[in-house]
């Protein structure tokens, strides 16, 4: 039941619009690239260029998929999209690798797409019934033959119509050959925001990726916003019924998102950093060092060490060349790549009582093998600050924790999780606590997977990815 150990979530977004028609492709692969932590299944890009789209996807990571001149075969144009991607609905294959292009009412259109519907299945079977046709089995795919349906030939008008039908997160760039639109659901659960380059409008899944490219940020896309960029400038419009409560994926501060990002209105990087002054100040540890799990714990742990005053020391050791653990879709692959990942540096343990943060735990294997390896390491105590609360719950909303059988968390308490790791003793923050880490956010947050209380109902939600295949 418990297989391994963190989180993933979906998929990266980027597009521009350039008055100049400049080589739109290499700014989009830019921001892919400064996006590649969000997923490592695949990636593409598609160029408007002369009324078509030209695209190219593989599977692999950006700078692998557009190797062998792929990035320079794409022509120059004024409009282009870009995706990364880690399959929460659909199988991890070429077919499914975004963006999703066609041809439809509006002429040319392509769509990519972050985030997770919960009704799919249902907008697929009625597509079908009135004589859809579908290529891959992802949800993407879905919104954009909604979108193109509902159209009437003005692609604004299919994006304003079809939303309502969409239950569930997403937030979508959709260029025709004349138009990039920037879509975020009412609420809000998954990051988007524009920035400028030389008159160029750029949209992103996270702040990083425009710094990546040298844009400076405007602004976050609202929740319920549809932001339309074409030869008249930038507008924006609102769906119906936006509720007043926004409810942002809180796990985008605590892991998915890059450390130098800012998510409506708050530094990712200082999230972390309270959430480690808090463990430290709430549940404390008599240690030598403290040491962050790497990559994503790393500032925690410094902000522990601050608050603590125990020295911050690296216990552990990384392959900077192996991605993220959780990324990949398969489990065999993932304990594979674990075992690989990362080491415990003998001369910084040795002897030492241990304070090692982490994120999250989701299933425990990851984070038992690393309290092992101090063990082997000749750590003499290990004492696991988890900078999240227990997990409990499956998330539907674009993370890839569908059962409760892949949670630790969901059937044992905090005692039996500490048993189960091998640990000498672990705290998680509160919920209260962790949304105390991203004050100043200008958004609420969802913190289903943790209580159990989503932003709507999920009654009938059949929690499969494969669902579609």
């Amino acid at each position: 039941m418990e297989e391994q150990d963190e989180l993933h979530e979906e998929c990266g977004v980027f597009g521009v619009y350039s008055q100049e028609n400049r080589d739109v492709a290499y700014s989009v692969y830019y921001g892919l690239y400064a996006l590649q932590h969000r997923g490592q299944e695949s990636a593409g890009i598609a160029v408007a260029y002369a009324d078509r789209i030209v695209y190219h996807k593989g599977m692999g990571l950006v700078s692998d998929v557009f190797a062998y001149g792929n990035l320079d075969r794409l022509p120059e144009g004024d409009i282009a999209i870009g995706h990364v991607r880690y399959s929460t609905t659909g199988a991890s294959q070429l077919l499914n690798a975004q963006p999703v292009v066609f041809t439809g009412k509006c002429g040319k259109m392509a769509l990519a797409h972050n985030g997770n519907l919960t009704n799919t299945k249902q907008l697929r079977e009625k597509a079908i019934a009135e004589n859809a046709v579908f290529q891959t089995s992802v949800d993407s795919e879905v919104m954009a033959v909604l979108i193109n349906s509902l159209s009437d030939g003005d692609i604004l008008k299919g994006v304003k119509r079809a939303c309502p039908y969409f239950k569930g997160s997403y937030a979508l760039v959709i260029m025709t050959a004349d138009k990039l639109i920037a879509v975020r659901d009412p609420y809000g659960i998954r990051p988007l925001c524009i920035g400028l380059k030389d008159g160029d409008v750029m949209v992103a899944s996270e702040t990083c990726a425009l710094d990546a490219v040298g844009a400076n940020f405007l602004r976050d896309v609202r929740p319920g916003e549809i932001v339309v960029v074409d030869k008249g400038g930038v507008s924006s419009s609102f769906m119906d019924g936006v509720p007043e409560e926004s409810r942002m994926c809180i796990f985008e501060y605590v892991y998915f998102a890059r450390p130098d990002s800012v998510l409506d209105g708050k530094s990712v990087y200082e999230a972390r950093k309270e959430a480690g002054r808090l463990l430290a100040r709430y549940f404390p540890a008599e240690a030598d060092i403290v040491s962050g799990v790497p990559d994503s714990a790393n500032v925690a742990a410094r902000g522990y060490a601050e608050e603590s005053g125990i020295p911050f020391a690296e216990a552990l050791a990384k392959n900077r060349y192996v991605g993220r653990t959780f990324i990949q879709p398969d489990q065999r692959q993932r304990e594979k790549s674990l075992n690989i990942k990362m080491n415990a540096l003998r001369a910084n343990v040795r002897g030492k009582r241990v304070v090692i943060i982490d994120d999250s735990i989701v299933r425990g294997t990851t984070m038992r093998k690393i309290v092992k390896m101090l063990r082997d390491a000749g750590a003499s105590e290990v004492h696991i600050r988890v900078c999240s609360p227990i997990i409990k719950h499956p998330c539907h909303l674009g993370i890839d924790i569908q059962t409760y059988s892949q949670l630790i968390g969901a059937y044992k308490n905090e005692k039996q999780i500490c048993e189960s790791l091998g640990a000498d003793s672990i705290n998680y923050l509160t919920v209260d606590l962790l949304v105390k880490t991203c004050k100043g956010a200008n958004v609420g947050f969802c913190l289903g997977c943790f209580n159990g209380e989503y932003p709507f109902p999920l009654d009938g939600y059949e929690a499969d990815k494969l669902k579609l295949e």
